[in-house]
């Protein structure tokens, strides 16, 4: 029988590690932006392919002009990402510009669903990407603003595992529309672009519902003072913090290079999935099947990265991030070789299976390694150095697929980012403890009251 003191405990460290209401409202805009997510690598491209039918725009051309867009979209969220970190620091300019970001990103998916000539839909595509871009990497600087340490990993996971179901529920109902609504089968029904508007708008819609709860709530904790000259100063706080990246943050900047390099198989793969689909081994996987993989995948990686998350209590994060990266090592190379369905469903599973403990641990992982005064602008650096993998590997794929007809061939690129990534996390680790050592003396000489936020005292 346990002792009242071991009950005591016990309850003690059931309510520290329950989650708050202001946990959950962060954790709720991860569930309406995820849709956002599944709609972007999956109906856009479709819809996309059917506005260069129109046009006569053959689908190879058609799937070169997605993957060059999606770099688009990466080098414009690189060259503001940093300038709107910077701006997010500043006292009570965080909320605003994640509001309107958010809004303006709902308003392109509805949008998006209006017949009109591709090279316009894609030119708002890219704009619609690039606020979503820019609304999640505020969002993702509000997790040191909204719990702590002790909880991070389980928060961030938590937003990712329940991003994924929640992401489904709209998703399902806009592909019933599309697959089923307009057509006497499910490739007619395909073709018929009313759908699209109808699945576009549910899923902005939840987008926006979900963000609401922390509209409503949240509170910057951390900032630094407003300036006279804001743009001015943002832009030169951008170039002093990757100057003190590389010099007083160097297990941060050594983490942001890895990250540069593994997580581009992560959002190469999410962003041109429905587009190398069909194009993989003998091209079997037409788009019906492609978008029941992407469902699958989606319910795969909600226990995962949940999975994966208490995994990282028992074996630290930086082990569990390693076998991820390892992870999406196999997944490139069996990739390049893929030439059966059975080969594309095993990736698929794969890849639900790593995805969100990947994406998760390493935001929740950079959160902890970051003084939190400076979260945004450091954030900044973290899309940046995420969104230019994606770019990176998007137009290789663009490029090799153009040159040699072979998706196969476009994904090799990937597998060798992601060694190079695994090396640089390796050493990243390794700084990294060294340097929580030292944190740890540091905070043996500090009086009790300035104890807490010890990381910012260190840099």
């Amino acid at each position: 029988m346990k002792s009242e003191d071991t009950k005591v405990d016990t309850i003690y460290v059931r309510q520290k590690n329950k989650l708050t209401k202001k946990e959950w409202y962060w954790i709720l805009y991860d569930v309406g932006n995820s849709a956002f997510t599944m709609v972007a690598c999956s109906l856009f491209a479709l819809y996309f392919q059917l506005l260069c039918d129109d046009y006569g725009i053959s689908t190879t051309l058609g799937d070169s002009y997605w993957a060059y867009a999606t770099a688009t979209v990466t080098v414009i969220a690189v060259l503001l990402g940093p300038l709107v970190g910077a701006l997010s620091d500043m006292k009570g300019f965080r909320k605003p510009i994640f509001m309107t970001f958010t809004i303006l990103g709902v308003l392109g998916c509805v949008a998006l669903g209006l017949p009109m000539y591709y090279i316009l839909w894609l030119v708002i595509y890219v704009v619609t990407k690039v606020v979503y871009s820019g609304a999640l990497m505020i969002y993702d600087s509000m997790l040191g603003d909204t719990t702590s340490d002790d909880k991070m990993d389980k928060v961030s996971s938590y937003g990712y595992a329940l991003g994924y179901i929640g992401s489904v529920i709209p998703f399902i109902i806009g592909v019933a529309i599309v697959a089923l609504g307009f057509g006497d089968t499910m490739e007619e029904s395909l073709g018929v672009k009313t759908g699209y508007i109808i699945a576009f708008a549910i899923n902005a819609l939840w987008w926006l519902v979900f963000s609401i709860p922390l509209f409503r709530t949240y509170k910057q904790k951390n900032f630094v003072p407003k300036h006279k000259h804001v743009i001015g100063d943002s832009y030169k706080r951008i170039f002093q913090t990757f100057k003190l990246a590389r010099k007083n943050y160097a297990g941060v900047f050594l983490f942001l290079i890895a990250f540069f390099f593994y997580i581009d198989s992560v959002y190469s793969i999410i962003d041109l999935a429905i587009k190398i689909a069909g194009s993989l081994g003998d091209g079997t996987l037409d788009s019906s099947q492609a978008l029941i993989v992407l469902i699958v995948v989606q319910f795969i990686a909600f226990p995962s990265a949940i999975a994966i998350s208490k995994l990282s209590k028992k074996f630290n994060t930086e082990v569990m991030i390693g076998v991820c990266i390892i992870g999406y090592l196999f997944i490139t190379v069996f990739a390049v070789f893929i030439s059966a369905m059975w080969m594309f469903w095993f990736m698929a599973v794969c890849i639900g299976l790593f995805q969100g403990g990947i994406q998760s641990l390493s935001r929740s992982y950079f959160s902890q390694i970051i003084p939190r005064q400076k979260s945004g602008e450091l954030f900044g650096l973290y899309d940046v150095f995420g969104k230019g993998a994606s770019f990176l590997g998007a137009f290789l794929f663009g490029v090799i697929n153009s040159a040699t007809g072979s998706a196969n061939l476009g994904l090799i690129p990937l597998s060798i980012l992601v060694f190079i990534g695994f090396i640089f996390f390796i050493l990243a680790v390794r700084y990294n403890r060294r340097h929580a050592a030292e944190i740890a003396e540091f905070r043996k000489e500090l009086p009790e009251n300035k104890k807490e936020n010890n990381l910012d005292y260190m840099y």
